[in-house]
């Protein structure tokens, strides 16, 4: 959630340098709320979305307007998907904050629900409903969540289809930081269970020393008691302040601490033992790749024994863009997070094979040669999935290039890079546009003699990459060329052989 520090960064950001402002925003309070029920029926306004040539069709988001980080996600005990979101009914604007909701059974096909918290006039979410989580408590769906100015922790019960929820009339239950401590900031909570209760990190960061979770527990999710920091880091390493904390165990004998550190703006992981309700830090890595859009993920354990992650993928394109366009803002793919050989993995969900329509070409062992590029007959588009498998050889950078315009003056290039073994995502030539972003993404992946296989999603202007079930990136593009729907293969400084090759246009979320 940011509350503090949001700026309109994606007019003045920097990628060599981005420079990070203090602003208050300022927060309407909502006369009245209405509920959105989507069926599937064409209103007006999404008649005009349908002609938006960047408005994705099968990542999630809310029927307009502004949405930010998932809150509150659960897998209920019908088995439905709850995915909650920070989400402003009113405008493409941070600001009139509730949360919205919507509910799925297979975790890729989303109905929207009626808004499920609004601000409290005179209460202490009267300025915004924030970022916050979902728990089970004894059959009570219970969502913990932030208010704001001042920052405190308040609670609201559900019924059992999770379509109404009542707010606890004491909140906060968790009124201001502990006593003593200049803190940062001092939200987004995340509550788990153990034996001997209910446990909540919450995000913040102590002035002039860095970022930490601070760790609670309570009997009743009424009555909280301060502990200890649960992590603590060093502002010159991991940021002054971090935002939206999740904690879970991953593997046999570890845990991961996910959260969004203020300057970086983007999200870490902390990885490593948990003893004594202290988690002891062995590795700490980007969870995405692209540091520029993907933000404030959220974790959850579905029935599977899963843990499934998504994330608020940013707009790379100005404020005036995002209200013109009359939405901002886009949900990830679920991802799934594990530990393969002691280090941090993330894959999509098999699930997301629910939404493959017509079958484009399919290629094996294609030998290229030399700084060369290989257009695909039959393959193009704006919203399809890509499977590349690749042998290294001598090239020094090979891959894919999507959304390509007929002569190359438009597209985007996501390959290997042998040099600086690392998957990379160059959109440094996907738009015309001057006015939008166009970062050029590395994440390292050393390959021990094994190919290298790209898994591509691109649903207009979101572009999603998972490689070898380890490593995923994300970012955003703007084309405006009509004809950059080109997809072709590329290799720079030697020869490569793609070993195979398979393509799909997707379909929409909403059928």
């Amino acid at each position: 959630m940011i509350v503090l520090f949001y700026k309109e960064f994606i007019k003045s950001i920097s990628f060599i340098k981005l420079r990070i402002g203090e602003i208050t925003l300022t927060l309407f309070l909502l006369a009245s709320i209405f509920p959105i029920i989507d069926e599937g029926g064409k209103t007006m306004e999404r008649k005009k979305f349908e002609t938006d040539p960047h408005r994705p069709i099968y990542h999630f988001l809310p029927p307009a307007n502004w949405m930010n980080d998932p809150n509150g996600l659960i897998q209920w005990e019908d088995g439905t998907y709850h995915l909650f979101y920070q989400y402003n009914p009113d405008s493409p604007q941070p600001a009139n904050i509730c949360w919205g909701h919507a509910v799925s059974k297979d975790l890729v096909h989303w109905k929207n629900y009626p808004v499920a918290l609004s601000p409290t006039p005179n209460g202490p979410d009267k300025d915004g409903c924030w970022t916050g989580c979902a728990v089970n408590d004894n059959g009570t769906p219970t969502l913990i969540y932030t208010g704001v100015f001042p920052e405190s922790v308040c609670i609201a019960m559900g019924d059992n289809k999770l379509l109404n929820f009542k707010k606890y009339d004491k909140n906060p239950v968790i009124p201001k930081p502990p006593e003593g401590m200049e803190v940062t900031g001092f939200r987004d909570p995340y509550v788990w269970r153990e034996e001997d209760g209910w446990y909540l990190v919450l995000g913040s960061g102590i002035k002039g020393k860095g970022g930490l979770a601070l760790l609670y527990r309570s009997k009743d999710l009424r009555q909280w008691e301060y502990l200890h920091p649960l992590c603590e880091g060093k502002e010159e390493e991991t940021g002054f302040m971090w935002e939206c904390p999740n904690f879970s165990p991953l593997g046999e004998d570890k845990y991961v601490l996910i959260t969004s550190p203020i300057p970086l703006f983007y999200p870490i992981y902390l990885l490593g033992s948990y003893q004594e309700h202290r988690l002891s830090v062995e590795k700490i890595g980007k969870v995405d790749g692209c540091k520029h859009s993907f933000y404030a993920p959220q974790i959850f354990r579905d029935r599977k024994g899963r843990l499934i992650m998504f994330g608020w993928l940013r707009e790379l394109r100005s404020a005036e863009a995002q209200k013109e366009a009359g939405w901002s803002g886009v949900m990830s793919l679920p991802r799934q997070i594990s530990l393969k050989n002691g280090e941090f993995a993330v894959d999509v969900v098999p699930e997301t094979e629910k939404l493959r329509g017509k079958r484009l070409n399919s290629l094996s062992n294609i030998g290229i040669q030399g700084d060369a590029f290989l257009p695909l007959e039959g393959v193009e588009g704006d919203i399809l999935e890509i499977i590349a498998r690749f042998r290294p050889m001598e090239a020094k950078s090979f891959g894919v290039a999507i959304r390509r315009s007929q002569n190359g003056e438009e597209e985007t290039l996501i390959g290997y890079d042998e040099e600086k073994k690392a998957v990379f995502v160059d959109a440094s030539r996907s738009s015309h546009d001057d006015s939008v972003a166009k970062p050029i993404c590395y994440t390292k992946l050393r390959l021990k003699n094994e190919p290298i296989t790209l898994h591509i999603f691109l649903d207009r202007s979101v572009i999603e990459v998972f490689a070898n079930k380890k490593i995923a990136l994300a970012t955003r593009i703007y084309p405006t060329r009509k004809d950059s729907l080109g997809v072709g293969l590329f290799s720079k400084g030697g020869r490569t052989t793609l070993e195979k090759f398979e393509a799909w246009e997707m379909e929409s979320i909403w059928k």
